[in-house]
């Protein structure tokens, strides 16, 4: 507690006490701050609040950075699994029959006990029992860790989950516009104007003004020329000039027959 209100110094204050004195604090101020009833809710266990000022987000990281780790007590409630890995206890062998009533497997090494393969000692939300808790402890490992946990946001009278803080500026951004369409075609489906769809309101009876000339032969400026490109089409197709490909004509070359003709190597016989 005292370190995270080291880390708060300068962004923030934390404030706890307890929860009758605080509610009935809150109570006074009903009349004045009447959106304060919807705080009442939440005053319960061990709570704390964070009056600040500056981004939530980078307070709610100071607050969960700071976490001590203690040791697993007798009768608690695990929030977390315990796993107790493979090593070398450096115990003496006398002991071996405490890790067999918990079923761990060991053997003996070089004169100390060693837990032989990984055993899944706690589960989670499980209470911890006295021989697991004195196992840890003799073992030096502390499982757990404690710290303060952010449970609600608060703002203007409205509580938000801290999942809230989770949301970036680009995806705030893709919803925001996603609304906007979603508005927009609802808009352009009822025939009701708004500002989001107002510009394809006025496009669509446009095109429907244009549609109307066309068919009508009510004709003006900007589909006289429409009229024409469909009635000629003809005289707006744009003479391309053909391209002549070189064709490169690679003459054969003709294989002659070459006679084998015998050389006369001199040894005729018949000379």
């Amino acid at each position: 507690m005292h370190k995270v209100r080291q880390e708060l110094r300068g962004s923030g204050e934390l404030l706890c006490g307890k929860n009758t004195l605080i509610r009935r604090a809150m109570t006074t101020f009903f009349s004045s701050l009447p959106y304060l009833e919807t705080l009442m809710p939440v005053v319960r266990g061990n709570v704390a609040f964070v009056f600040t000022n500056d981004d939530l987000k980078e307070v709610r990281n100071k607050i969960v950075s700071n976490v001590v780790s203690a040791p697993a007590r007798a009768g608690a409630i695990a929030p977390c699994d315990v796993i107790v890995y493979a090593c070398n206890t450096g115990m003496e062998p006398g002991k071996t029959s405490f890790f067999q009533a918990l079923g761990i497997p060991t053997k003996i090494s070089r004169g100390t006990i060693e837990i032989v393969s990984d055993v899944h000692l706690i589960k989670t939300q499980s209470k911890v029992g006295a021989s697991e808790a004195t196992l840890l402890n003799m073992l030096n490992i502390s499982p757990f860790t404690y710290g303060i946990t952010v449970l609600h946001v608060y703002d203007q009278g409205a509580l938000f989950s801290p999942s809230i803080l989770d949301i970036t500026e680009e995806a705030f951004i893709k919803h925001f516009m996603t609304a906007i369409e979603n508005v927009s075609s609802i808009s352009l489906a009822l025939n009701y104007p708004t500002i989001v769809s107002v510009t394809h309101s006025l496009i669509n009876a446009y095109k429907d003004v244009m549609a109307i000339s066309i068919a009508s032969d009510y004709l003006f400026g900007a589909t006289e020329k429409i009229k024409d490109m469909l009635e000629n089409p003809d005289a707006y197709i744009t003479n391309v000039p053909v391209s002549t490909v070189a064709e490169t004509v690679v003459p054969q070359k003709e294989e002659s027959e070459e006679e084998d003709e015998d050389e006369d190597m001199g040894l005729s016989l018949f000379d």
